[in-house]
């Protein structure tokens, strides 16, 4: 979604004074707080909670973007951020114009840290060749700065909707971390593991919708849980115009609002999936209706709920997911 860009310039001339005066850009120390761990910057907290889980106790890990109540598209950085940003020794950014804001503060800081850019690790990013369970043994990551900033014509940036990739960038992040401190690595390899079997399971419970439901229409109103509807093995129903319109924060053409209301009355779609952090008029109108025709609706979030685990979130909207499908 790409509704407002964003230009750390903006902060002012005295908030460039204040972090003149920071310590040097990631990278350069063990940890530039002195608090003996290394510091991580991810700019949202799902990608936050993920390098927490990798990290442990060797990391102090900060979110740019914390809670629910926050839009990423519309985030607008403050000073507070960009010294996060000068003295992280890790940078994690979602990519595909998702996080903007994080490009940035990046630039601004001058940081030299590594970034892993998370849309990189997907198999339908147009500039990986793609990989499949055959080459996961020997798939590389990248962790330097040649990271991407603009959005994707086709390609849905909402990667940590999908596990397979997700799992992807956890491998990438304990990477990156034994990078920087080698006598951790074990403990790295230890998370990893572990997270992946979390991985696993959310793999083996959509497996299972699929089997139960696959070909059955979704009506996705945005494209923040299409990823997650399609390893669950339901088609996406929603006119390709509607859903554009509501992630670009347009409003919705006429006619193509009326073919959306046609084809949630024609009996094709069984669940309908909406973004609770954004919408619309037009997004009102497709939940009214669907409550009207008796369709199941789910709602699910950009970002991680407050005191909850990737891993625990993906198992709670796969399970508003399973039981809608099985009213």
């Amino acid at each position: 979604m790409i509704r407002k860009t964003f230009s750390v310039a903006a902060l002012g001339a005295a908030s460039l004074l204040v972090l003149a005066g920071c310590a040097g850009t990631g990278g350069e120390q063990d940890d530039a707080s002195g608090s003996g761990v290394l510091q991580v910057v991810a700019s949202t907290s799902v990608w936050a909670q993920i390098a927490e889980e990798i990290g442990g106790d060797a990391v102090d890990v900060t979110a740019i973007v914390s809670s629910t109540a926050q839009d990423p598209h519309a985030y607008e950085a403050s000073a507070r951020d960009q010294l996060a940003v000068q003295r992280a020794d890790l940078i994690i950014e979602n990519g595909g114009g998702y996080d903007p804001f994080i490009d940035a503060l990046i630039e601004a800081s001058g940081s030299d840290a590594p970034v892993i850019t998370a849309v990189r690790e997907s198999a339908e990013w147009p500039d990986d060749a793609g990989h499949d369970e055959a080459d996961d043994a020997d798939h590389d990551h990248d962790h330097d700065h040649d990271h991407d900033h603009d959005h994707v014509k086709g390609f849905n940036e909402h990667v940590w909707y999908d596990p397979h990739t997700v799992e992807h960038v956890a491998e990438a992040i304990a990477d990156a971390l034994t990078d920087l401190r080698p006598d951790d690595a074990a403990v790295f390899q230890d998370n990893l593991a572990g997270f992946a079997d979390g991985i696993e399971g959310l793999e083996a419970d959509l497996a299972d919708l699929a089997a139960a439901h696959n070909g059955e229409g979704a009506f996705v109103t945005e494209p923040v849980a299409a990823y997650l509807a399609a390893a669950a093995g339901l088609v996406d129903r929603t006119p390709a115009a509607f859903s554009e319109a509501v992630e670009e924060g347009q409003d919705v053409p006429p006619a193509t609002l009326l073919e959306a209301l046609d084809i949630l009355a024609s009996g094709d779609v069984a669940v309908v999936v909406v973004n609770a952090q954004t919408g619309g008029a037009e997004t009102t109108q497709i939940i009214d209706a669907a409550a009207s025709d008796g369709l199941p609706i789910v709602e699910m979030t950009e970002t991680l709920p407050d005191d909850t685990t990737y891993i625990e979130w993906m198992q709670d909207n796969i399970a508003a997911l399973a039981a809608a499908l099985d009213a």
